[in-house]
């Protein structure tokens, strides 16, 4: 990889990618570098399709195809970042498996705007997501993979989530897509409609909030392998997920409500809680002891606590 390759992949990472940004300055340099490239080629690759205006489905497929090609070696992209992607991937010994589930998902958004179940959804997170987990296990040269991975692909799931419920306004707006289950609006008897007009119903709340557990039930999986990848990487990863989960803190100070504006951190709220996980991490090095103190994300006890002030129950 050259120096240009590096700078376009860090620029990237830094404008589109800020929470996890953060997190990724803390890894050692061999990784660093390694993972704004990795950053670099997702977000070319789903702008395909999120800045696609002017654009048809069918260009939109064939300029897919072509990153594939080009990320997997077979091809020529006049686009520095997927260059330099292919020579990541065969030096960290990035299996076409991941890509290929990768650049599937992004396919599935040229034509998909609505997921039924939780399933489908799952299964469109399989390649968006849960690749993107198992390429940065890769990348890290895990020891025992075959023990990291599972957890890598429930953190990377968790992530994605935590976006999906953050981003339902801008997700409507721009791109006309609803990633929360049709079927969790339907439990709670919430349409489409009611989502395109921004109604923040308390039934809409409820929805949020049983999201919101789903999602938790996967950092608490996912931060339980960090403690299989390399020492000098946990704590950034740990970072991550703690990044991450205090969206779930702001949406629930907001009662829920993720329609009237975009839950968003503060650098001052970023810098405090990098400054308490690393307090945390000194005194402890134990990522779930850490996570648990430090995070968002309630303990059954937090749960019960919400019923008892009056949140709305999911069920």
């Amino acid at each position: 990889m050259n120096d240009p390759q590096l700078e376009q992949g860090k620029a990237i990472h830094k404008e589109t990618g800020q929470t996890f940004y953060y997190a990724t300055r803390l890894l050692p340099e061999r990784i660093r570098e390694q993972t704004y490239v990795l950053y670099g080629f997702f977000r070319i690759a789903d702008e395909v399709v999120d800045d696609g205006a002017g654009t048809t489905a069918a260009e939109q497929r064939a300029q897919l195809e072509e990153i594939r090609s080009a990320a997997l070696g077979e091809g020529d992209i006049d686009e520095p970042v997927i260059e330099a992607f292919d020579t990541v991937r065969a030096q960290a010994g990035i299996t076409d498996e991941e890509v290929d589930k990768f650049i599937d998902a992004m396919l599935m958004d040229v034509d998909t705007d609505r997921y039924e179940s939780y399933e489908d959804l799952e299964a469109y997170m399989r390649g968006s997501a849960a690749a993107v987990g198992n390429m940065m296990t890769a990348v890290m040269d895990v020891d025992h993979p075959e023990r990291a991975r599972p957890h890598a692909m429930a953190l990377g799931e968790a992530f994605q989530l935590t976006n999906f419920i953050r981003d339902v306004r801008e997700d409507i707006r721009e791109l006309d897509r609803i990633y929360l289950p049709m079927e969790t609006l339907d439990r709670y008897g919430i349409s489409a409609e009611e989502i395109e007009r921004e109604e923040c119903t308390p039934e809409f709340r409820r929805a949020i909030q049983s999201e919101l557990r789903r999602t938790e039930n996967l950092y608490r999986e996912g931060v339980k392998g960090i403690e299989h990848l390399p020492e000098d990487c946990q704590f950034a990863v740990l970072l991550a997920a703690v990044l991450y989960a205090e969206h779930h803190k702001l949406i629930r100070e907001r009662n829920f409500d993720v329609l009237s504006s975009r839950p968003s951190l503060s650098r001052a709220r970023k810098l405090w809680m990098v400054a308490r996980t690393w307090w945390n991490w000194r005194r402890y090095g134990d990522p779930v002891t850490v996570f648990r103190n430090v995070s968002a994300i309630p303990t059954d006890e937090g749960y019960s606590d919400e019923a008892e002030h009056g949140v709305p129950s999911p069920e």
